[in-house]
């Protein structure tokens, strides 16, 4: 996990999201340029990402001068920022690219940026799973940069004209078929010297944070963060904060920091900057250079984003050519019958192969970790946690880790409860280590609770909101304080003696089961979706569920752990377990006319029984927010009662209804 940052600035240039045109009127138009204004500065910037990325923080400034094309560039120490500014001087661009890094893979500590010979620039935030060729001894951000320079730098190349390449027989792929290819979450930032471009983007699913500011009257940098520094949202945020302490529901749309920051979508995105002195749409008072989004090639990446399934609505040709022949004997019936039984055998089956292949994928112990914790004491070695509610995901999640990680090591299961004993999530947490203590009794189990009062959480909650931006509701701020108690790791433990003792996990990776849910008909509404519309409206529902999955839940989540310098896994986002359930029947995934914790996630609760938790088997869904209480206590403290809240929250919903 690494904290990746880039700002680009310069007195002449401004960059636009596909807005060429309009931004060159501003430019024509001789509106000032602002370097800085009331935006970030460099340190804020270094100082959020540090929190990520604990184990090196690093700075490489590129300076382009329009002039005559040259490129000069420096590298910083850590603490060496040459001021907080980063304006280029007179007719020149300045790319200042910032990498802070958590050391998980390699045989060596590497820091970032990675500067290559070349003169190109690459911080990479990501794990590599599949698609490059990377040893158990490998970087992947080195493999990755590795690759990246062997790509075509010609200009049809980046500018992803692809009716004749004249270097295609010659040299490499183009950028985006080398990140097409890449299985496992990423963002980067790449800049690629010999063509004068700047490369970044987040993978399909949205998997890793990658925020972006666009340019701004008030700040005309170009800015990409995975994180938003808590300073400056503490300066643009004492309006909300005690808007929520008060009460009253928070409006974040006339703040800096909601018109400052969006998350990137999903993407290949490039700035070509070559010629700057020769653009287009370069003027005296500025220059425009445009941001173009580049196609995914990889035509398997593309079926997983359609999120298209083969068979959705059941048929009821053998059904029916069954019971027809019901009088010749009524074997023809039963075989029937029994055939419907043996696919969702298989289909439980297959996803359990790939699921335990993912966990594997995710939970390798690579020789440089393992090399860390062995300076650690016999107790503390529990290189992997999960993000631990005692439900159906996180339950299989635990019986698979038990499966993939060496015997040796203990598993931090992390629940966190904002009413102690008394929470859902408490309550199956410690009958779910019962089972896993039944299933796999020479593991060492150790279940982390973790508790919290929210009245004690005013400083923690203003940086938990800080985190969460853009995303600005209540519910995404219960989410996210749940979730950074639970990755803090930091509770108690009942030991075997009966005494309960304090401990702070020192795992760097936690799996979390985001995506089970939105792929297996989990949550509340698609049981409406299906009642009311069939197989076709629920498929239609899950669909739009997935394909948005980046902005409602992966930044936030991202952000959310990774700030206590730890690394969120996510095996049910794997691209082989997403492509085989979407190879499942529909009706082999869920069965929505059966009752709440049978019917919903069928086929993840086939694959509990076979992994022998048949206990968990039958758990109904919770979200985190209710089923550690975080929900019910911040309703009562906001609005002081549960009804009040959904009182509220329907109001809301229809002043929305009326001013659209």
């Amino acid at each position: 996990m690494c904290g990746i940052a880039l700002v680009l600035s310069g007195d002449c240039l401004v960059v636009s999201p596909s807005t060429a045109a309009a931004a060159a009127e501003a430019a024509a138009s001789g509106t000032p340029f602002s370097d800085e204004g009331k935006g970030v500065s460099v340190g804020e910037l270094k100082e959020a990402l540090r929190r990520r990325g604990p184990d090196s923080l690093g700075c490489h400034r590129l300076h382009l001068c329009a002039a005559d094309s040259s490129i000069v560039g420096a590298t910083d120490g850590v603490d060496c920022d040459g001021g907080d500014g980063v304006g280029g001087g007179v007719g020149a661009t300045e790319l200042c690219f910032i990498g802070a890094t958590l050391q998980l893979r390699g045989a060596e500590p590497v820091s970032q940026p990675l500067v290559a010979q070349s003169g190109s620039v690459l911080v990479y935030n990501g794990e590599i799973y599949g698609g490059i060729n990377i040893a158990n001894d490998q970087n992947d951000t080195q493999s990755l940069l590795s690759s990246l320079e062997s790509c075509c730098c010609c200009d049809l190349h980046v500018a992803d004209r692809d009716e004749a390449y004249p270097c295609r027989e010659s040299v490499g792929k183009s950028v985006p078929q080398i990140l097409s290819t890449i299985k496992g979450p990423w963002a980067l930032i790449y800049w690629q010297t010999d063509s004068k471009t700047l490369w970044f983007g987040r993978d399909a699913f949205g998997r890793r944070s990658l925020l972006v500011h666009w340019p701004t009257p008030d700040d005309s940098r170009f800015i990409l963060s995975s994180v938003s520094p808590p300073s400056f949202s503490r300066n643009n945020s004492a309006t909300e904060v005690n808007g929520l302490e008060a009460g009253a529901d928070p409006d974040f749309s006339d703040h800096t920091k909601v018109s400052y920051w969006e998350e990137l979508p999903c993407g290949i995105y490039s700035i070509h900057l070559k010629d700057l002195d020769n653009n287009a749409a370069c003027t005296r008072e500025g220059c425009v250079v445009e941001v173009r989004k580049h196609d995914w090639t990889d035509s398997s990446l593309h079926t997983l984003i359609r999120w298209e399934r083969q068979s959705t609505v059941p048929t009821v040709d053998g059904l029916v050519s069954a019971m027809g022949s019901v009088d010749k004997g009524n074997h023809h019936l039963s075989s029937c019958f029994r055939e419907a039984e043996d696919s969702t055998s298989n289909g439980s089956h297959r996803v359990l192969i790939a699921l335990r292949e993912s966990v594997m994928l995710r939970t390798n112990v690579n020789i440089l970790y393992q090399g860390d914790l062995n300076k650690l004491k016999e107790a503390e070695l529990a290189p992997i946690a999960i993000l631990f509610s005692g439900g159906l995901d996180s339950m299989i999640l635990a019986a698979l880790l038990d499966q993939c990680l060496d015997s040796k090591w203990t598993i931090d299961l992390l629940n966190v409860s904002f009413d102690g004993q008394l929470a859902p999530d408490r309550v199956s947490s410690l009958a779910g280590l019962k089972e896993l203590q039944r299933i796999s009794p020479l593991r060492r189990w150790r279940l982390v609770e973790i508790d919290s009062n929210l009245a004690n959480l005013k400083e923690e909650s203003e940086h938990v909101m800080s985190l969460i931006y853009p995303s600005n509701t209540y519910m995404d701020l219960n989410i996210g304080i749940a979730l950074w108690l639970a990755a803090s790791g930091d509770g108690w433990v009942n030991g075997q003696d009966g005494d309960r003792y304090k401990h702070k996990s020192t795992s760097r990776v936690l799996l979390v089961g985001s995506g089970a849910d939105e792929q297996c008909a989990g949550y509340g509404r698609h049981r409406t979706k299906y009642r009311v519309g069939g197989w076709v409206s629920l498929d239609e529902e899950m669909r739009l569920d997935v394909q948005r999955i980046w902005k409602r839940n992966m930044g936030r989540d991202d952000r959310c752990i990774s700030d206590h310098g730890k690394e969120a896994r996510f095996p049910f986002l794997d691209e082989s377990v997403i492509r085989t359930l979407l190879e499942i029947p529909l009706w082999d995934i869920a069965k929505l006319d059966e009752p709440v914790g049978k019917g919903d996630k069928k086929i993840l609760r086939e694959v509990a029984k076979l992994l022998g938790l048949q206990e968990a088997a039958f758990l109904p869904k919770r979200a985190i927010q209710f089923g550690s209480r975080i929900a019910r206590e911040s309703n009562r403290k906001n609005f002081g009662s549960n009804r009040a809240a959904n009182l509220a929250s329907a109001g809301s919903v229809e002043v929305h209804k009326r001013n659209h």
